[in-house]
């Protein structure tokens, strides 16, 4: 009996692994978006920007005189 393969089979067979490889990648992107060492780094960026861009003014300014 399992050793037999039909049509109805293999469509159950593959509709079984493409729910499987839908439901792990959505897993994967959600812990990748929603992670908190992402937030954090996110957050250490924009720290950074802020910092460069003050300097950027600073030199302009600096440049201005």
């Amino acid at each position: 009996m399992f050793t037999t393969t039909n049509e109805n089979t293999t469509v159950i067979r593959n509709y079984i692994i493409l729910a499987a490889t839908i439901m792990f990648a959505c897993q994967g992107l959600t812990d990748t978006f929603l992670s908190p060492t992402r937030a954090g780094q996110q957050n250490r960026l924009d720290n950074y920007g802020q910092v460069v861009s003050a300097g950027l003014v600073a030199y302009g300014q600096k440049l201005g005189r």
